[in-house]
């Protein structure tokens, strides 16, 4: 499904960035930084040109090869890996940021990958996470078509215990992100630091 998304000249969710990143990246520590199911990659593109050394991860092949486009256009570089998060490591205690953003996997795996996330952050390192949470389906401006695999505030406190949460709330707001992305969404967004 995604390859087939992917594959259209126009990017599926714009070149810009996530607007709760933008918004906030002065609260990410400025070095590395995974970006999570980054898609056509234009989180990590963003996050190269504020000076960020930005790996973008994805399933889809074509994807990623729109992430390397995306960055050769703005002249920065990204490390791009294409990998299903069933089978990506994230080494302990080695990223300075990891953004997650309308990362939506099956309950499971979204529990291990968040373990992994907590163990992944260097000590002082943040997590910043937008997703859909279950009121998105109503809405139906975008992400999963099942509830099971949108958020809430208090799931995401339960997988990710370890870490401060200093941002942390559920609320609607106008997303627009290219053709898949627009309109009213609920969404659950989060900074939180790991101690240390």
């Amino acid at each position: 499904m995604w390859d087939e998304r992917y594959s259209d000249e126009e990017y599926a969710y714009g070149k810009d960035a996530n607007d709760f990143l933008v918004e906030n990246t002065h609260q990410l520590k400025k070095a590395t930084v995974l970006c999570l199911a980054d898609g056509e990659g234009r989180n990590s593109v963003f996050l190269a040109e504020q000076g960020y050394d930005a790996t973008s991860v994805d399933a889809s092949a074509e994807g990623i090869k729109k992430a390397i486009k995306l960055a050769q256009e703005r002249n920065v570089n990204i490390q791009a890996i294409v990998a299903d998060l069933n089978h990506y490591s994230i080494e302990e205690n080695s990223w300075d940021s990891i953004v997650s953003i309308f990362c939506h996997l099956p309950p499971d795996l979204r529990k291990q990958v968040h373990a992994d996330v907590v163990k992944g952050l260097k000590p002082g390192g943040v997590l910043l996470l937008e997703a859909y949470t279950p009121d998105q389906i109503i809405l139906g401006t975008g992400g999963p078509p099942v509830a099971e695999m949108t958020m809430t505030l208090s799931q995401l406190q339960e997988e990710l215990k370890g870490l401060v949460f200093e941002v942390a709330h559920e609320k609607n707001r106008n997303v627009v992100e290219g053709k898949y992305h627009t309109g009213e969404a609920a969404v659950v967004q989060i900074v939180a630091r790991k101690p240390g």
